[in-house]
Parts: structure tokens; sequence; C-alpha cells
């Protein structure tokens, strides 16, 4: 009887611990649960975006951070003109075609992994192009490469930022934030030569790639503390789509890069009509494309995000064009050093960044149009008077004033701009919404920087043969010598200031598509702002 009953008892003891054993299989988690997820009570917003905006600012300025450089880096390298613009096109190249892809890495493996893994790249390849004269093989090569590499680091963290602070932020509270980010990008920009001019002046060329390690490390120590894990979107990637819009990108930035180094020949044409007819070919894909296309059109069914990209590719295409013969008159007519020339655009920055707060807070509440359509007029009128009020005899101190006026509105063009892009979309489209505005902003830049050299060489040539009577001795390349000789001082002068309404006219473009934006949703009244706030946050999950 004992033994009978010691049985049972064995038995639902087994019993039990078989039940409890089953109740601890692992059940199987959803994609977007599958990796730690930081609780919304512990997200801090404000934190996170500073921590990102480090690297996000980094990035900007090694956009323009080597235009001031690119006569050291010829020297110490001895290499030609062609090879040392390579160092600028290479990158501009890595950083432009994968921004597609990029953003919707964020939603996938979430903002806050890609963006390390950005970073990381972009901070050894720093080192890389810093070194490039002591590793083995051609310094110019290795600097090219390295460049390469680094603008591929630059594409991978471009759209985190935006893409976390869209799912961080509350939608009728994101203006400041995004006027943060508006004024990194913009101050970002304009800060470049400033710190390149000072760097190249008193430690050389080097120490401008040098200067960017310590700040990788201050950013990936902050974005490891301080931003959360988000949620994951499982993403079928459009692997078809990537390539299709790799090659696109690939001939119409290359294509438009090189014009000018082959006279914009046939071939150059060639080149740009075949990323033309492969960027249509993308599009016809992405709208048959029956599972998840690379490129959801159906952003573009919001009026705001559509016009908010046309506007940032212009503004990107008139900042970009601006600085080239802005910095050739300053240094050449003007005599002044790499620093000096750079630091007559601080006046820009610092307005820009001190009108950023009071901008963000206007952008929660003030029509979008009312801020970024007088906004971008005042970025036109300011490279205008820049083209009206440059002679060989100009003193520098008047030059200060278009550099107020473009700060002015600089501040209220970038951060309304980058909100009412964004401020509409579903938060799982937010890594793609990023990537197409980020891939938009820098196809402008990569459009003006092959326009003004075009124009540039057309109107040096014209002028200084007129002056010479004919001679075409310093003609494209006249504003690439040491110094100008006084007699060619006001011809070259009257190039640059019809050079610079190129980006003035084009900007212009960006401001009528700024005052046809739309009231977003969440400034409508009661009941209406509130649904449009649930249909978001239902669209989201």
């Amino acid at each position: 009887m004992g033994d009978r009953v010691r049985d049972r008892r064995s038995w639902e003891t087994a019993r039990t611990i078989d039940a409890r054993a089953s109740a601890l299989k692992p059940c199987r988690v959803p994609d977007h649960y599958s990796s730690r997820q930081t609780p919304a009570e512990e997200i801090r917003p404000w934190p996170s975006l500073w921590a990102m905006l480090i690297g996000f600012f980094m990035i900007l300025i090694d956009t323009t951070i080597v235009s001031v450089a690119n006569p050291s880096i010829q020297r110490g390298l001895g290499t030609s003109t062609t090879g040392v613009l390579w160092v600028t096109s290479s990158y501009l190249l890595a950083y432009a075609v994968p921004l597609l892809v990029t953003g919707r890495l964020g939603d996938r493996f979430g903002p806050r992994r890609v963006f390390l893994i950005g970073l990381t790249v972009f901070t050894l390849a720093s080192l890389w192009c810093g070194l490039s004269n002591l590793l083995p093989g051609s310094g110019i090569t290795n600097l090219i490469v390295a460049r390469a590499v680094q603008g591929l680091g630059a594409a991978v963290m471009s759209p985190q930022p935006m893409a976390v602070l869209t799912r961080t932020f509350p939608r009728e509270s994101r203006g400041g934030a995004m006027a943060l980010w508006g004024a990194t990008a913009g101050v970002g920009t304009l800060i470049g030569p400033i710190l390149g001019g000072v760097l190249v002046d008193w430690l050389g060329w080097e120490w401008i790639f040098f200067v960017n390690v310590p700040i990788g490390l201050v950013g990936f120590l902050l974005v490891t503390r301080l931003v959360p894990h988000l949620e994951l979107h499982s993403h079928h990637f459009d692997w078809l789509g990537v390539v299709i819009s790799g090659v696109a990108m690939f001939l119409i930035v290359f294509s438009l890069q090189e014009g000018n180094s082959y006279h914009w020949n046939a071939w150059v044409w060639s080149g740009i009509g075949a990323g033309v007819v492969v960027m249509g070919l993308f599009l016809w894909w992405q709208a048959v494309n029956r599972n998840e296309p690379l490129l959801p059109l159906n952003l573009f069914r919001d009026r705001n995000f559509s016009l908010a990209n046309i506007a940032i590719a212009t503004v990107g295409f008139a900042v970009t064009a601006l600085f080239v013969p802005l910095i050739y008159y300053f240094q050449l007519v003007h005599d002044m050093t790499p620093t000096q020339s750079a630091l007559m655009t601080a006046p820009s920055s610092v307005l820009g960044l001190v009108l950023a707060a009071p901008a963000g807070r206007l952008t929660d509440r003030v029509h979008p149009a009312l801020l970024a359509g007088p906004g971008i007029l005042l970025m036109s009128g300011g490279m205008g008077l820049y083209s009206a009020m440059m002679s060989a005899t100009t003193e520098w101190w008047w030059l200060l004033i278009p550099s107020v006026v473009m700060g002015a509105g600089s501040a209220f063009v970038w951060g309304p701009i980058s909100t009412t892009a964004n401020r509409n979309l579903p938060l799982h489209q937010a890594g793609a919404g990023a990537g197409v505005y980020n891939a938009t902003r820098q196809l402008g830049s990569v459009i003006g920087s092959a326009a003004i050299a075009a124009l540039m060489a057309s109107r040096i040539g014209s002028e200084l043969s007129a002056a010479t009577g004919g001679a075409r001795g310093g003609s494209a390349m006249a504003g690439a010598a040491a110094e100008l000789p006084a007699f060619l001082k006001a011809p070259f002068t009257t190039a640059m200031a019809q050079t610079l309404l190129l980006p003035a006219v084009v900007v212009l473009i960006g401001a009528i598509c700024a005052f046809a934006f739309g009231k977003p949703a969440f400034m409508g009244s009661g009941a209406d702002g509130e649904s449009a706030s649930q249909t978001s946050r239902t669209a989201s999950h």
C-alpha cells in the first residue's frame, strides 16, 4: 500500500514538473518584438536626439570642410587638380547612392544599431584619410578610397536621426526637435569651411580628418547610453530595387560630378540619359512590385512630403553651389587666407543657430508656408545681395550683410521643411521617409556642385578672355592660381557675381513649393486634431 502511495505521489510530481516545463517553453515572438525594446516610459527624446546629432553634424561638416583644403591636399600629395577633385567626388558618390536603402535598414534592424555601425565605419575611415600619405601605395589613391568608405558610413548614419526623431516625439511637438535637426543641418554645412580653414592653417590638411576621431568616439558612447532600442518593423528587402536604384543613382551622380572634367561631351550626356532611363525603370518596378517596394510611392500621396522634397533639393543645390565661387572670390580677389575667407560666412552660421529655438517653437504653432516660404526668399535675397555687392574694391565688412540675411532665412528653412516632410507619415515608414528626404537633399547638392563648376568655368573663360584680348591662357583654371594678377581681379569678380545668380534663382523654385504647403493635420481643432493623432498612432502599428 505504501509503495502505491509513493508511486502515485511520484507520478503527480512528475506531471507537475512537466506542466511547468511546458509553460516555460518559448513561444513564437512577432518579428517587431524579437529584440530588446526600451519601455516607452524610459525613452527620453531630447537626450537621444542630441546624442545622434553629434554624428550627423560630423557628416555635414565633412561635406564642405574639404573645399578650403583642396589646394593644401594637392600640394601635400603631389597630385593633379583632377585627382584632388576626386577626393570630394568619391565621398559624394558613396554618400548619395545608398541612401534609399539605408533608411530602410534602420526600420528593419533598429536606427540605434544601424547608426552605431555607420558611425564606426565613418570614424575609422576618417583615421584612414588622415594617414593616407603614410600608408603603403599612392597617397592620393589611399585618400580617394578612404573617402569613399567614409561616404558609405555617412550614408548609413544620415537617415537615422530623423527616423528616431519622428518615432520618439509626438506629432504635435516635433517642431522644436526638427528645428534643432534643421539648424544642425544648416550650421554644419556652413561651419565646415570655417573649421577647415582653421585646421588647415594651424595644423595641416590631415587634421580635417583626424578631428573626426575623438568626436566619433564621444558620439558612440553617447548614442550607446542615451538612444533607445525602438520597435523593429519586419521588412522584405526589394533587392532588385536596390540594384536598379543603385545603378541609376551612380550613373546620374557620377556623370554630373565628372561632366565638367570631360567638357560635357556625348559620353557625359549619355551617362545622364542612361541614369534617367534606369531611374524610370526603378519607379516602374516600385509601382508594379506587389510585395514591399524599396520606395513606397504612396509616401508621395502626401502633398507636403512631395513639396518638401522638391524644396529641400533646391536648398541643397543653392547652399552647395554658393560656397565655391564665394570662397574663390574672397581668397583670390581679397587675398584672404582659408580661415579668413571661411569666417566671412560666420554671421550666417551664428544667426541660424541663435534663431533655431524660436523657429522651432513657431513650427508647432504657425502654418509652415508662412515660415519656410519667407525663409527661402531671404536666402535667395542674400545670394542676390552677394552678386550685386561683389566688386574688386568692395570693403570686406559690407560683404557680411548678405551672410546675415542668409542666416536669418536659413533658421526658418531647414527645420520647418524637414518637419513638414515627415509630420503626416505613419511611424512604420519613418525610415523610408527619412531615406528619401536625405537622398533628395544630397542629390540636389550633387547637381548644384556640378552645375556651379560648369557655369564658373564658362564665365571665367568668357570674362578673362575679354580682359586679355582673346588670350585663353588663364581661362577656366585661373581661379586655381596661387595669386590673381591685379588687372584680372575685376573680370574675375564679374564672373563670380554672374555665377552666384544661379543658386539665387534655383532656390526660388523651393520658395514656390514652400508657399504651397498645406496645413498639417494636427493643427486642426478639437475632434479633428485628435482624430488625426489617433489615425497616426493606428497606422504606426
